[in-house]
């Protein structure tokens, strides 16, 4: 039995684990020892990372997965059932059924029409930042903020309930977190749902939670499991973005410079950020459904796969120099937005806030820096969202 387990510490905070990057210049894929003793495997490159993720035989189901690392909830295989609607955690058919009631919110063209108003809100971010004056905790003046009540506007949640959602958020995606108190904090988010959903029948609006319920192809549970995957991705994941790729540019000030004066960068820019932070730092996870090949390694049925999302990302085979940050560098093609049946539904969303909100931010405050030592801003290392806790910033 393989003794390698999943690699998680980062010597340091913007680069994946140093193990994680000196098992891929051996191969693309290892033998790996679960935290229950499961025998399966971890990938580690990006060739064969995509062909697990796009593979038909590999199942997103959490009854079928082992738990990675043993802490927290992660360690009690079985205590999660999917909520109606949580599609993200469901095989075809029943994923592609719900995917395509919502495909059509989320297309380029219609994240297009979003730009006045998120650039509002970020506007509207920025001058209440200049009147406080600096220093100012960036992830909550500005990181979650602007998510938060764009992804609240559209669905339809009112913004003056997010210190709820947003408490019950951080238990869930805790990686420390007991599964007694994850169940907990599960049902409080989706009983306040359920509510906000049966208010929406009775008195319906221009949103995007409405317009489901119009349809009338889906039950209140659907509606709630679908509304709580949807919020919660919906303000976490850009949140994330933005305060790691704020510290990522005050830590590289020539790429900071690019990204603030040069409007032709941004978009590339964006993608490159995505590419060199990847937030998403422990999983995805599959298993197999039957016997499949990957890139020469037999996965039997029943095998648990790790992928390896920050070392896939900085694989030279695909990214040439991944390990350095270059705003210049054509980055399509990276998996921070998975890939397959399950890439990021709302992954438009998310380019448009970032392309907005980071030369907003660095126009706006030209001195912007941070008002702590890099050493000193605290990592989210024990959440399954990577990030800042806290980026103390002034100008």
């Amino acid at each position: 039995m393989s003794e390698l387990t999943y690699p998680t510490v980062r010597e340091r905070p913007l680069d994946p684990p140093a193990a994680a990057t000196r098992l891929r210049e051996r191969a693309s894929m290892h033998r790996m020892t679960y935290a229950d003793g499961h025998l399966g495997w971890l990938v580690t490159g990006y060739a064969a990372a995509r062909a697990v993720l796009a593979h038909p035989d590999f199942s997103n189901r959490p009854e079928l997965m082992h738990p990675p690392i043993a802490i927290g909830r992660l360690a009690e295989r079985g205590q999660f059932k999917v909520p109606p609607g949580f599609f993200l955690r469901m095989d075809a058919p029943e994923h592609t059924r719900y995917r395509k009631l919502l495909t059509g919110q989320f297309t380029v063209r219609r994240m297009k029409l979003l730009e006045p108003r998120i650039a509002e809100i970020t506007e509207a971010c920025l001058d209440q930042m200049a009147a406080a004056g600096g220093p100012v905790d960036l992830v909550q003046a500005f990181a979650l903020p602007i998510p938060s009540l764009v992804i609240c506007e559209l669905l339809g949640v009112p913004y003056e309930d997010r210190a709820q959602f947003q408490e019950e958020s951080r238990l869930l995606l805790n990686l420390e977190t007991k599964a007694d108190d994850a169940v907990a904090a599960l049902g409080r988010v989706m009983a306040y749902l359920h509510g906000l959903i049966g208010r929406k029948r009775d008195t319906p609006a221009d949103d995007l939670l409405s317009g489901l319920i119009e349809g009338g192809e889906l039950q209140d549970d659907e509606l709630t499991g679908i509304a709580f995957l949807l919020l919660v991705a919906g303000h976490e994941t850009t949140a994330n973005m933005l305060g790691l790729g704020t510290y990522a540019l005050l830590t590289n000030p020539d790429q900071l410079a690019a990204m603030r004066d040069d409007p032709a960068v941004v978009d590339n820019g964006v993608e490159e950020l995505l590419r060199y932070l990847t937030i998403i730092h422990l999983g995805p996870f599959r298993t197999a459904t039957a016997d499949v090949e990957i890139d020469g390694n037999l996965v039997k049925e029943g095998e648990t796969v790790a992928v390896h999302l920050p070392t896939v990302n900085r694989d030279p085979s695909r990214f040439h120099g991944g390990d350095d940050l270059d705003l210049a560098r054509p980055a399509s093609g990276h998996l921070s937005f998975g890939h397959g049946i399950h890439q990021c539904l709302g992954q438009q969303l998310a380019r448009e806030e970032m392309r907005i909100a980071y030369p907003a931010l660095l126009r706006r405050f030209p001195g912007l820096r941070l008002a702590v030592t890099p050493e000193e801003v605290p990592m989210r290392s024990d959440m399954s969202i990577y990030g800042v806790h806290r980026l103390p910033v002034t100008w």
